[in-house]
């Protein structure tokens, strides 16, 4: 079953120097542009991450230092990557988790503003999770009956996590075939205002604490009670895109 949009979504993958999104670099980035008319355009580019990647990380996505000291730096590339990602919605394997905060966290390092606000996310493994529980391998399996070749390359995991949307819309009747629903179906637990989770949202949508000391408090009533703890955050190891999310709380709060 095709995808049914009304604007373009991107499905992309990254590799990476490890799993911290505050402090790991992306090594290599792979996209797969769908548009509404169903046409399909890729991008692929390995990425200079300006730090070594550890001969651990490496022996599982097969990307070693040598093969990136040539490679133009995130900061090279953003706007390439802005101009082509455009207004697209944004959609991976796990990529509510990794994906796309650590995209974030790249772009905002760089320097680059890259907007959220009228985005939606699928998170295709959250799909899998809620309906067979598994992984890429095994839903690509499962669902399209084949085998990845070149398995944790960013372009053969991410085209076969397409492959893998579209067959489980033709499997579960209950899925609807459009974005908005499938954001909504594969954000899991708590809701949140930002990918690393450090702020939840309550049932009035209000920003609350999610970690610490102060969990389950809101932020406002807390950046009232301790005015410090806002500059704690700031000199903490959280995400450029956590911590965004923090200033513009405190600014708005400076502002009554």
């Amino acid at each position: 079953m095709n995808l049914q949009l009304q604007k373009p979504i991107i499905f992309f993958d990254l590799e990476a120097t490890g799993l911290n999104i505050a402090q790991d670099r992306i090594v290599e980035i792979g996209i797969v542009k769908v548009y509404p008319s169903g046409e399909k355009e890729t991008y692929v580019k390995k990425i200079n991450p300006t730090i070594p990647i550890p001969l651990e990380v490496s022996e599982i996505h097969g990307i070693y230092d040598v093969d990136v000291i040539q490679a133009p730096t995130f900061k090279e590339i953003g706007q390439e990557l802005i101009d082509f990602i455009g207004n697209a919605d944004l959609a991976g394997y796990n990529s509510n988790r990794f994906d796309i905060p650590l995209l974030l966290e790249e772009f905002y390092r760089a320097g680059f503003d890259f907007e959220m606000e009228n985005r939606k996310t699928v998170d295709v493994q959250n799909v899998f999770y809620k309906m067979e529980q598994r992984t890429l391998s095994a839903a690509y399996k499962f669902y399209c009956e084949k085998e990845i070749e070149n398995a944790h390359s960013a372009e053969a995991d991410i085209l076969a996590t397409v492959e893998v949307l579209e067959a489980q819309l033709d499997r579960y009747s209950e899925l609807e075939n459009n974005v908005d629903f499938l954001s909504e179906f594969t954000h899991m637990g708590t809701k949140t205002l930002d990918f690393a989770q450090r702020i939840a949202l309550d049932e009035d949508n209000n920003p609350v604490v999610n970690f610490g000391k102060h969990k389950g408090k809101l932020v406002t009533a807390v950046f009232q009670q301790e005015p410090g703890y806002y500059g704690w955050l700031m000199n903490a190891d959280f995400s450029f895109e956590t911590k965004k999310h923090f200033t513009n709380i405190w600014k708005s709060l400076k502002a009554e």
